[in-house]
């Protein structure tokens, strides 16, 4: 028998997906999908923003013949703790909206927004990759890069709503040329984001070639032995490994989960362990790095877990 429905929101740059999950009781991490859908985010509308959200939330409810469900919303941002406003997300038209406010207005019902990292740490730490860790450093390198982390289960979130806002520091160890070189929408230069995006990799590869080519193109192109591709690719795993030092060093997170489009770069898994201890202090490291048990779905998962418990999924 069903005890325990789950409504999550995944809000990404270009696609907005929706998960229907149950729990068999609230002391069990064992759950079922019942629904999935996703459809493309309108780009550049907060208002359609809203109302997509809206019909999945119904379309997902009506799978379940129940009404009124909480529903957890991973967002490419985060809401402020003094004006409960959107901010600091790459999905500009965002920014500066009372977006959790309307959407409880909107759905007439309990709903809460996160980074969607943190989505990511959540649902790795409850049931994927993670789940045997106390602490989990999870990073999502995709078309913008961020990360979330969770203590024990519970997101670390902070006074300011920023903790684990690893990439808009700027790359450790880099010559501030460089840093000077890469732009980003957050008004700073030289961020994680720049270097550690599939966008951040195309950037690389352009900066050395003066050719524009996806990510995707790049590391297929390096994997079947061009050479200037394998170079582009060589230097963001040169990258990454001084962004993970650098987090390993603060923080020394007992497993380090990837998810986003690069995380499926298998050089990652291959090449980090090799280069991680150059950054860490004391030239060692044993973090395990490991991609996303659930793809690029967990993001969604974690929302949907934050859905039934909100209070309790924080630090």
């Amino acid at each position: 028998m069903i005890r325990d429905w789950r409504v999550g929101i995944d809000l990404g740059g270009t696609k907005t997906e929706v998960v229907l999950m149950s729990q068999q009781g609230a002391q069990s991490s064992e759950s079922w999908e019942h629904f999935r859908k996703r459809v493309p985010t309108p780009q550049g509308d907060y208002y359609a923003t809203l109302q997509t959200i809206r019909s999945l939330v119904l379309e997902a409810e009506s799978q379940a013949g129940v009404s009124g469900l909480p529903v957890g919303i991973g967002i490419p941002g985060s809401v402020s703790g003094i004006t409960g406003r959107i901010k600091n997300g790459n999905s500009t038209w965002l920014n500066g909206q009372p977006m959790q406010d309307d959407l409880r207005a909107l759905l007439q019902r309990p709903v809460i927004l996160t980074n969607d990292a943190n989505c990511l740490a959540l649902s790795e730490a409850t049931d994927g990759a993670g789940k045997d860790y106390d602490i989990v450093f999870a990073a999502i390198l995709g078309t913008g890069c961020g990360s979330g982390i969770s203590v024990n289960g519970r997101v670390l979130s902070g006074p300011n709503g920023v903790a684990g806002e690893w990439g808009h520091n700027p790359l450790a160890w880099t010559a501030q040329e460089e840093l000077e070189e890469r732009p980003c929408f957050c008004g700073r230069n030289g961020c994680n984001e720049t270097f550690l995006s599939g966008t951040g990799l195309s950037l690389t590869h352009k900066l050395l070639t003066s050719k524009a080519l996806p990510a995707k193109d790049i590391v297929g192109n390096a994997n079947q032995g061009d050479r200037a591709a394998a170079d582009s690719l060589n230097h963001y795993l040169e990258h990454l490994a001084r962004g993970l030092g650098a987090v390993i060093n603060l923080l020394d997170p007992d497993v380090i989960v990837l998810g986003g489009g690069m995380s499926n770069v298998e050089q990652i898994y291959q090449e980090l362990p090799r280069r991680l201890p150059e950054h860490v202090f004391g030239g060692e490291c044993g973090t395990p790095i490991v991609r996303a048990a659930h793809g690029d779905s967990s993001g969604v998962r974690g929302a949907a877990w934050l859905s039934s418990s909100p209070a309790e999924g924080f630090l």
